[in-house]
């Protein structure tokens, strides 16, 4: 190595583990500029079938705005930290690790509170109305959790909340928030972005206090038509391209 090589801090990980360690970072950064964590809690986690043993998580006390791809923790399905420094958050595990087993399709599980979506939880009914197109997207993607048993800090109740899930991708966790899946994180992101969208457009249509207008049965298939193009990458790049300062430490450092 000549003296004007520098080194990059992803030469010995293999290229698609350090891109879903990027993309996870990414995703921190850009659901911190969004709001849509909570302090420093609530997880985004994500999984490899390349590395089955282990799926990455944010450090525990770091700020999602602070993510870095390098920093990272790979938690092993017993809890143990395999590699990286700081602490996995106990509902982190308890939650994420019952659910990447259940659907190791998936790369993605986030974990928010995000305001509306979680708004929601909090009704005695608070299932998302088809009165809308960005609604009807997730109709038949959305399981309902009707139980909380306080927080999730065992294995058994983040095995319980896979079951619950199912095959879906959205679950409503009662007086608590919500998890989604992707099978990208970009993919995730997007399903989490515009689910705390039609949930905010549902509350503000709730404040009126008029009768809310849902779409007529025989128009929900046809709006639930697939774009053709993969607009979960699309948005995600956007989103990095938009959020993400250069003038911040690189989120792939």
């Amino acid at each position: 190595m000549d003296g004007h090589t520098i080194a990059s801090p992803s030469a010995s990980l293999d290229k698609d583990w350090w891109q879903l360690r990027t993309d996870l970072a990414a995703a921190h950064r850009i659901a911190s500029a969004q709001e849509l964590n909570e302090g420093i809690f609530n997880h985004l986690t994500a999984y490899s079938k390349s590395k089955p043993d282990r799926f990455l998580s944010l450090p525990f006390g770091q700020h999602w705005s602070e993510a870095v791809a390098s920093e990272l923790l790979e938690v092993g399905f017993d809890g143990s930290t395999l590699k990286g420094d700081g602490i996995v958050e106990s509902t982190a595990y308890c939650i994420h690790a019952p659910i990447h087993r259940a659907r190791p399709e998936c790369a993605a599980v986030f974990h928010t509170h995000m305001p509306f979506a979680t708004a929601l939880t909090r009704l005695k009914d608070p299932s998302l109305k088809a009165i809308g197109q960005i609604e009807i997207g997730f109709l038949n993607d959305i399981a309902y959790d009707e139980s909380y048993n306080g927080k999730a800090t065992t294995l058994d109740e983040g095995e319980r909340m896979a079951r619950v899930l199912g095959q879906k991708n959205v679950l409503f966790l009662a007086n608590h928030g919500i998890i989604v899946l992707g099978k990208t994180i970009a993919h995730a992101y997007e399903r989490l972005y515009y689910l705390e969208r039609a949930c905010q457009t549902q509350i503000y249509a709730m404040w009126t206090g008029a009768e809310l207008l849902h779409v007529r049965r025989d128009i929900l298939e046809l709006v639930n038509v697939p774009s053709g193009h993969d607009t979960g990458q699309m948005l995600f790049d956007a989103m990095k391209r938009v959020y993400l300062n250069p003038t911040k430490k690189r989120f792939d450092a």
